[in-house]
């Protein structure tokens, strides 16, 4: 328990041998959620996209995939995170997959530039969530899409246990919190009991 235990807490901020095993399990795991979820998007072709938390780059793979002459940007807090995600899209690096090191508490891009932005499996770590949300609206066009994935949604999640700093928010929850930051229009999708992807746009 203690072994499992010390690669879960790598959940919110991988860092060294741990972390690498961490965003290689992340990539495979999250999969089936995030497909899952980007199924759910009207997806249009010239987007610009940002995957924010974006962990093992697997994201900004699929993100691409899905509109053509887009380009994707990934943002984590973690060393680890951004150099696995530039290695996994080293082909389109810095023509059409950008890359940086950073905190959604202060995202490095100016307004109103993005149509979509993404966070998958990441939302429970980050601080001040309102304040976070406002600056993801920020850098979102007006009309623009902001997705969250989750599959932690109340406190008798395994994960709570697992993973240092969770948070668990509710869809319904989550909902609230997003209208209240004048991202509109939500909707909410369940599959099974703790898959929720939850969409809305900026107004």
């Amino acid at each position: 328990m203690g072994l499992l235990k010390s690669l879960f807490t790598n959940c919110a901020n991988p860092q060294g041998r741990m972390g690498r095993a961490m965003l290689r399990f992340m990539n495979l795991c999250h999969a089936p959620l995030t497909n899952w979820g980007l199924d759910l998007i009207h997806f249009q072709d010239g987007w610009t996209m940002l995957d924010v938390g974006c962990g093992g780059g697997a994201t900004l793979k699929r993100l691409l995939k899905r509109s053509k002459n887009s380009q994707v940007y990934g943002i984590d807090i973690s060393k680890e995170s951004v150099e696995k995600a530039r290695k996994v899209n080293a082909k389109l690096l810095d023509k059409r997959v950008f890359v940086a090191q950073g905190s959604v508490e202060k995202l490095p891009y100016d307004n109103d530039i993005f149509d979509l932005v993404t966070a998958v499996e990441t939302i429970y770590f980050w601080p001040n969530l309102p304040a976070c949300l406002q600056e993801v609206r920020r850098v979102l066009k007006p009309g623009g899409r902001f997705a969250i994935m989750v599959e932690v949604v109340d406190s008798k999640s395994k994960w709570i246990d697992l993973c240092e700093g969770i948070t668990a928010y509710s869809p319904d929850l989550l909902k609230k919190m997003l209208d209240e930051a004048g991202v509109v229009q939500t909707e909410t999708h369940l599959k099974q009991a703790n898959n929720a992807t939850i969409i809305g746009v900026n107004t």
